[in-house]
């Protein structure tokens, strides 16, 4: 016999209402906040948390997938949205309402752009490159009208992309090089191209390819102190408890190995490539720093304005993108990092407010500080940038 239509109906609306919580169940436990609106850039308007003496404003809420940052010469700030493949302008607050002026997409059809700087050659023209996922290419750049000029030119292809983690930084150097990293392909392994997990370094015109630093998993974040020393983020493996592996922070040196696969945090060894790599786990340099395990940091950005209080001068902020695989969600936050006189670092939360509960509200993904002390962080969540400003007022 026939089941009645309407128990067929209702049959089906209970294997679709328990695959809905299925779904829910599975995304609570994998910890991944889903979505990007600007709506919950709005929810954060009031709700964030600074030092005493800083405040912030919501810069912009309508950039989703704002990730890596770059200031122009004129203090219009350039957005990358990887997942977009597109790169926006957003024009200066001149009105002083707290908000950009309005925005544009400079560059489109691009393949996954994250990482972003300005050189200007020997005849003296500017350009700007850009990191795609498996190209590095530049374009004229006028910082005036914050428009490019002329044709995009990949000087680099064929990078290895894909895998675990394909977004690219860029940054050149006090030495007038272009340094790039590149993320592992997965979570824990031995990679078959030798430029995953790693720093490079190129000539302005692409040449010259060399691997810098090793043993790298994702340093997505880096940046070099006043004295020339480099610093960057890594983001520890996946998959062995809330608690560990920790991530990193690590002064960069050229030709230096950093662990991974072999060693997590302080030469200890990894439980699935650890064995018997005993002479790359003690060749491995220590971290300057270790953060909470699974707190992602990305972004970095030394303070070099003497318009804050002494403690944050020459300090580092650095966005902690947060936790995907710990039962109970951590990072959520921007920190600041302190100098001590003795070479020990201090860490201080300095923006807070990204989480509520177990329910994230935003991501921060990259900082940055342009001439006047102004701070901005990307929130790739929320779609939004966020301006900091130390004003003194409590």
């Amino acid at each position: 016999m026939k089941k009645p239509l309407t128990r067929i109906v209702a049959g089906l609306l209970l294997v679709i209402a328990l695959a809905w919580i299925g779904l829910k169940v599975f995304v609570g436990a994998v910890n991944v906040p889903l979505g990007s609106t600007s709506a919950a850039a709005g929810k954060l308007s009031s709700v964030l948390h600074l030092p005493p003496g800083f405040q912030y404003t919501v810069y912009a809420d309508d950039v989703p997938n704002a990730r890596e940052l770059r200031l122009t010469r004129v203090g219009d700030l350039l957005v990358a949205n990887p997942n977009r493949d597109q790169i926006v302008l957003l024009k200066k607050d001149r009105d002083g309402n707290g908000r950009h002026d309005g925005q544009t997409v400079i560059l489109q059809a691009l393949h996954s752009p994250n990482g972003m700087d300005f050189y200007a050659d020997d005849q003296g023209r500017e350009w700007l490159y850009v990191a795609e996922e498996d190209a590095i290419g530049r374009v004229g750049f006028d910082h005036a009208s914050g428009t490019t000029a002329g044709a995009y030119e990949r000087l680099v292809t064929g990078l290895p992309g894909g895998g675990n983690h394909w977004k690219k930084s860029l940054r050149f150097g006090p030495d007038g090089m272009m340094y790039v990293t590149f993320g592992s392909s997965c979570n824990v392994c031995v990679e078959e191209d030798k430029r995953r997990a790693t720093m490079m370094r190129y000539r302005p015109d692409g040449s010259g390819e060399e691997i810098y630093a090793s043993g790298l998993r994702n340093s997505e974040g880096f940046d070099w102190t006043a004295a020339g020393a480099l610093y960057a983020t890594d983001n520890g493996r996946d998959l062995l408890g809330d608690d560990f592996p920790p991530c990193e922070l690590n002064r960069i040196e050229q030709g230096r190995f950093y662990g991974w696969p072999f060693a997590n945090g302080d030469h200890l060894p990894d439980p699935d490539y650890g064995k018997d790599r005993t002479a790359e786990i003690n060749a491995s340099v220590s971290p300057a720093h270790s953060f909470r395990a699974h707190n992602a940091p990305l972004g970095m950005a030394f303070l070099r304005s003497e318009v804050y209080p002494v403690e944050y001068r020459g300090a580092a902020l650095v966005a902690l993108h947060g936790s995907w695989n710990r039962s109970q969600k951590d990072g959520y936050k921007v920190i600041s990092l302190h100098w001590q006189a003795d070479g020990s670092i201090v860490e201080k939360e300095f923006m807070t407010g990204f989480l509520d509960g177990d329910r994230a509200r935003g991501r921060p993904a990259e900082v940055i500080e342009n001439r006047d002390g102004d701070i901005f962080i990307s929130d790739d969540y929320a779609g939004a940038v966020y301006r900091v400003r130390y004003t003194g007022v409590l």
